[in-house]
């Protein structure tokens, strides 16, 4: 099947300075193994979009301690005390987006949506340099679209065509990750034969991806 890459084949479309959205839900859904390609790969000058910095030594925290990441989109960053120091010694540019507004943008663009308006951050810091709009007496920031150059997913069946199914908490943003960015890698726990997928149990259909890692190098 023409999807099907290796790992370093996967990870060599990846070019300096490229938006990367990552599945995970502190590293919980986030396909390591990826990761690890795209830290021996060096690519550097990286834009993040993901939930958290993961930890020290799992998920985008890896790239993040490599000196691979020039800005990190996402909702916390608590877990990883080294994105911390980096934002405070400004080597790091981290934008953090409450949790829903983030997933929220992410999905937009999948929809074709040129944003949407929201009172979460009203108020706060998060407001800062937004558009405000008042409808019906409330305030609502306008929230605009992320969209990114790939989505490297983890899903937990994947068939010949590259329809998924995720298990349990591992779904978290991987399904609208998949609809936001212009090619798509997964890496599958599984793999199965075409026709091997209740059709009704897929939660991202083939035609959003693009790579499928067939081997571990």
């Amino acid at each position: 099947m023409k999807k099907y890459k290796t790992l370093d084949e996967a990870v060599s479309q990846i070019f300096e300075g490229a938006t990367l959205m990552i599945g995970g839900f502190m590293a919980v859904g986030t396909p390591e193994p990826v990761i690890d390609a795209i830290v021996k790969k060096g690519v550097k000058n990286l834009t993040i979009v993901c939930n958290d910095a993961g930890y020290e030594d799992r998920g985008v925290g890896k790239l993040i301690a490599n000196g691979q990441v020039k800005k990190l989109i996402a909702s916390h960053i608590g877990l990883n005390p080294q994105a911390g120091q980096k934002m405070s010694d400004g080597t790091l540019d981290i934008e953090l987006v409450p949790q829903g507004t983030l997933v929220e943008r992410i999905r937009a663009y999948g929809a074709g949506l040129g944003g949407f308006l929201t009172p979460t951050g009203i108020g706060t810091m998060v407001e800062g340099g937004k558009e405000i709009k008042t409808i019906d007496g409330v305030e609502y920031l306008l929230e605009l679209p992320i969209k990114a150059d790939f989505a490297i997913l983890c899903a937990d069946l994947c068939d010949e065509l590259g329809n998924l199914t995720y298990s349990k908490t591992t779904r978290n943003f991987n399904p609208v990750m998949a609809m936001s960015a212009e090619h798509v890698i997964v890496y599958p726990n599984k793999h199965v034969k075409r026709g091997e997928i209740n059709p009704e149990m897929v939660v991202t259909p083939h035609i959003f991806v693009n790579s499928i890692i067939k081997e571990v190098n």
